[in-house]
């Protein structure tokens, strides 16, 4: 109700005593405040000036208004003093502050009968109309009864309003609510829902009232809102401005200027701690996903090398089976060989590298089987700090969703690091140096600059890696984790893709070529500026740029 008629009514003899003071001591102006400056620092906040004339001794410091012009929300804000930016400001409505050294005077604030419009005026006949028309509100500069100024200009329709059109008589007599087959509602839309709902609950109270009883409750609803007290209180769970006793009441005021300001930064601070606990779950949401697909990817890589035969196992088949591999001393390998695997009770083929003796191949599969052993415990290390990670944000997440203040939030925030988004999830260091995506279990990282693509080219991608980048232009390395004996799905290495197209410069074309190759075609010899690199062998893949 802070932008309704009736509250707009009560408010303009209150804004009307601050903007013309009046008095019998010296040197006080005799006419009001002069329009000093108006400015915009936010995309849907307009701030007005207003100042004793110059010259005149200082009996007054400036009168700010603050005006909120939000679709979600609107409303006017009196603070004690604005800061204004010394940049991303405009100044707006130069034409109704007039020339320096003669700007116009206050002479007026008028609100507009049923409807819920606030005009500060000006000599002149220049007025500033503050319209708090549902989703559509709007400062409007008026000279006389045309429209001179919008501050939103894509509410292109306002040009078209008079002045004088905000004036709406309604009948609101008893005979009228007869005509109306007794809806109140028809005859004062002016209520508004807060005031509808009062009215609805004293009825209901009353089930045996008669229409004249009934007329009874809504004047007594009328007269209380002509003569009201002001009300901060919850309602429905929100908070909620009143000219009625509804809801719980949280505080109650006797100047609406004081109850505005109250209602303003009550209800936008609480605006903004639900913007902010929302964002942080939406965040921990993200991670918790992203630490579930990481465990299932390095579960995958585990079983897979479960159900192989393992590097420490193929020595073993070779050592036992080196008088079939070769009947002389110092002879080379085959480059495939079939044998029997005692571990399974079936033949196995290796694959031995033919310059190697058998015995070199023994010790090279053995070689690889440490390595094993050791990634293998380090998937496992990830698997159980990435659970850990789970329990940690699911915690996080229940001791967010009881957070009641803005103030406990943000101490919060900064006592779990939760915006330290990295650390968040049982991470790699590589996991920390670039964008992440896994899709299918596979690890895409994505490089940050021209010096972030050298390090992930360069010391975090293997030969056996898919190697992705836009053909032609500028933009990130992308690369695909390799798994040991799995291929790259068609889906992954088109997502990769999509990716490289999307962070480069052909992220605005409808179709992006993108380089596709293993990173042992991918070379970067001395010279080459950062990010820039040699490719020997590639394919090209088209996919239209697609971002997270």
């Amino acid at each position: 109700m802070h932008t309704n008629y009736y509250f707009l009514r009560q408010l303009a003899p209150a804004l009307e005593s601050h903007l013309m003071p009046s008095g019998s001591q010296p040197d006080r102006p005799v006419s009001g405040l002069l329009f000093m400056e108006c400015f915009s620092q936010d995309r849907d906040e307009v701030v007005l000036v207003f100042a004793q004339a110059r010259g005149k001794m200082n009996y007054y410091k400036p009168f700010y208004i603050k005006a909120t012009l939000r679709p979600d929300f609107s409303g006017l804000l009196f603070p004690e003093s604005v800061q204004r930016a010394r940049s991303n400001s405009v100044d707006l409505f130069a034409s109704v502050i007039g020339i320096a050294g003669e700007e116009r005077a206050v002479v007026g604030v008028q609100s507009f009968l049923n409807e819920r419009c606030l005009a500060i005026l000006l000599e002149g006949n220049f007025s500033l109309l503050f319209k708090f028309f549902g989703n559509r509100p709007n400062l409007l500069a008026f000279h006389n009864d045309q429209v001179i100024d919008l501050f939103n200009q894509q509410l292109v329709t306002d040009r078209q309003l008079l002045f004088s059109s905000f004036v709406r008589p309604l009948d609101q007599s008893y005979e009228a609510f007869e005509r109306a087959d007794f809806n109140y509602r028809k005859l004062f839309p002016t209520f508004g829902k807060v005031v509808n709902e009062w009215i609805d609950e004293q009825l209901n109270d009353k089930q045996q009232l008669n229409r004249k009883e009934q007329w009874a409750v809504i004047q007594d609803g009328v007269h209380q809102l002509e003569h009201p007290r002001y009300y901060l209180t919850r309602l429905n769970h929100k908070l909620t401005f009143s000219l009625l006793p509804v809801g719980e009441i949280q505080r109650t005021f006797d100047d609406p200027i004081e109850a505005t300001n109250r209602f303003f930064i009550a209800f936008n601070g609480l605006s903004t701690f639900e913007h902010e606990k929302a964002d942080l779950l939406r965040l921990l949401d993200k991670r918790r996903k992203r630490a579930e697909a990481l465990i299932e990817a390095s579960m995958q890589r585990l079983i897979s090398r479960e159900e192989g035969v393992s590097h420490e196992e193929m020595g073993h088949i070779l050592m036992a089976n080196l008088q079939e591999v070769s009947a002389a001393p110092g002879a080379k390998s085959p480059e495939r060989i079939t044998l029997y695997d005692f571990y399974r009770d079936q033949p196995v083929t290796l694959k031995l590298k033919p310059d190697l003796s058998p015995q070199k191949n023994a010790e090279n599969f053995y070689r690889k089987a440490k390595n094993e052993q050791i990634e293998e415990q380090h998937l496992t290390d990830q698997i159980a700090s990435r659970e850990a990670a789970l329990i940690r944000i699911d915690g996080q997440k229940a001791t967010i969703e009881t957070t009641q203040s803005l103030k406990e939030l943000r101490r919060y925030v900064k006592q779990q690091n939760l915006l330290d988004a990295d650390t968040s999830v049982g991470t790699t260091e590589s996991g920390q140096l670039f964008k992440e995506v896994v899709v299918d279990t596979f690890r895409i990282l994505i490089g940050r600059n021209a010096k972030n693509n050298d390090l992930l080219t360069q010391k975090y991608t293997y030969k056996d890696d898919l190697w992705l980048h836009a053909r032609d232009v500028s933009g990130s390395h992308v690369v695909i984790k390799y798994q040991a004996g799995k291929a790259f799905p068609k889906n992954v290495v088109e997502r990769a893709a999509e990716l490289a197209a999307w962070y480069s410069k052909r992220r605005t074309d409808s179709l992006c070529p993108v380089t596709v190759t293993p990173k042992k075609f991918v070379r970067k010899p001395k010279g080459l500026a950062e990010g820039q690199v040699l490719v020997d062998k590639e394919d090209v893949v088209l996919v239209v740029p697609r971002g997270d």
